[in-house]
C-alpha cells in the first residue's frame, strides 16, 4: 500500500515514515502542502496522512484538493493544535473528507492500527 506522509516536521516526518516502511508500508514524504499536491500530480496514493497547520499550503486546503482530484484516496489528519493546543482544525478537516483525525503526540502502534482501521473500511457508494 502507497502512502503519502505530509508533515512540516522533519523529526515527525521521519518517526512516522520509520514505524510505517517498518509495518511494511510503501511511503513518500513531503514536507508541506503544496509540495504534497505536487506529488500528487504524478503519482497516486492509497493513503495520504498529513498535518493540519503547516506553511505554505496547510492541511484542510490539501485535502479538499486532493478530494477533488482522487476522492477514493483515504485521508488521516493529524494535528498537535499548535501553541494553543485548539484541536478545531481536526474538526474542519473530517469535514473537508479526512475520514480520520488524530491527535498528536500519537503511539506508533496507534498509527499504524488507525491505517489499518481506514484502509479497511469500505468505500461509500
Amino acid at each position: 500500500m502507497r502512502v503519502l506522509l505530509v508533515d512540516d516536521e522533519d523529526m515527525i516526518r521521519d518517526l512516522f515514515s520509520a514505524i510505517l516502511i517498518d509495518a511494511e508500508y510503501d511511503v513518500t514524504c513531503a514536507s508541506n502542502g503544496a509540495e504534497a499536491v505536487k506529488i500528487l500530480q504524478d503519482k497516486t496514493f492509497d493513503l495520504v496522512i498529513t498535518d493540519i497547520l503547516m506553511p505554505e499550503k496547510e492541511g484542510v486546503e490539501t485535502i479538499m484538493e486532493l478530494k477533488k482530484k482522487t476522492p477514493e484516496t483515504r485521508i488521516i489528519a493529524l494535528s498537535g493544535g499548535g501553541r494553543t493546543k485548539n484541536f478545531m482544525p481536526l474538526k474542519i478537516a473530517a469535514r473537508a473528507g479526512a475520514d480520520m483525525t488524530l491527535q498528536k503526540p500519537i503511539e506508533p502502534d496507534d498509527l499504524v492500527k488507525a491505517v489499518r482501521k481506514v484502509m479497511a473500511r469500505q468505500p461509500e457508494s
